[in-house]
């Protein structure tokens, strides 16, 4: 039984392991990522993402050597961000084994780079991550650095560039529900899919099957989560799991 609507698991690399975090604070150790890779290969995981929480604000190149390792060791199609700004870098990546480069800093620093990267090697291959988060008057936000900095461009232009660009997805990141497993912002999915030209990942927020099965009627591409995949009960404790298609296939058909 097959789905259109992608599944996807988003981990975050932090000094060389797997994190969990909680509006992108309260970093939580959840593992080694090959082994974290190993176990999603069992569960026939349709797509893995990869972000390096770490290198843009350290100024530094991806870990190169890991992210082969990892590409390595996957049986699904891998994507990757943190730390690029060179189009060697995309470069390098491809040449790895990355299907997809993901990037959220660079378009608000040097959005030429990523046209270039575009006219390189094709929008299908750049993802935009779009990090939201609401402030305490209900306003949407556009942020970037892992969180902390906010973007003075609005959330519709950023769409617009997005779309005008020739990026192949665009993920959008609620984050202020990341790790909070409390369920998508489907206000703002709703909001935003259907107005591009290009497929739409809703990510944050996500505790399991159930609100996959909400964002997927809305209309998006794919449905991305971090906790739901790596976490069991009220303690959270660590547990690599993913929902089966028939799961997802009964959910979607109440």
């Amino acid at each position: 039984m097959s789905l259109s609507v992608r599944i996807i698991p988003f981990l975050l690399l932090s000094s060389e392991g797997l994190v969990k975090t909680v509006a992108f604070k309260n970093r939580k150790y959840v593992g080694d990522p090959i082994n974290c890779v190993r176990i999603f290969n069992t569960k026939e995981v349709d797509e893995l993402i990869i972000l390096d929480i770490d290198a843009t604000a350290e100024k530094r190149e991806p870990y190169f050597d890991i992210i082969a390792d990892i590409v390595s060791e996957a049986f699904m199609p891998v994507g990757y961000g943190g730390g690029v700004s060179k189009i060697q870098d995309f470069d390098r990546l491809f040449n790895i084994g990355i299907d997809k480069v993901v990037v959220n800093t660079l378009f608000y620093e040097n959005p030429k780079l990523i046209t270039e990267a575009i006219n390189k090697f094709g929008g299908q291959s750049i993802v935009l991550s779009l990090d939201v988060k609401k402030d305490i008057f209900g306003r949407q936000r556009l942020v970037s650095h892992c969180g902390w900095k906010i973007q003075k461009l609005k959330l519709e232009h950023a769409l617009a560039m997005a779309d005008e660009m020739g990026f192949g997805e665009v993920v959008l990141n609620a984050i202020h529900r990341d790790g909070t497993m409390s369920g998508y912002d489907l206000e703002l999915v709703a909001s935003v899919n259907g107005r591009l030209n290009m497929p739409v990942v809703a990510l944050g927020g996500a505790a399991g099957p159930d609100d996959f099965a909400r964002a997927m009627n809305l209309g998006v591409s794919g449905v991305g989560a971090g906790s739901a995949f790596v976490f069991q009960g009220p303690k959270r404790a660590v547990l690599i799991s993913y929902p089966s298609r028939e799961e997802i296939v009964n959910l979607l058909g109440d």
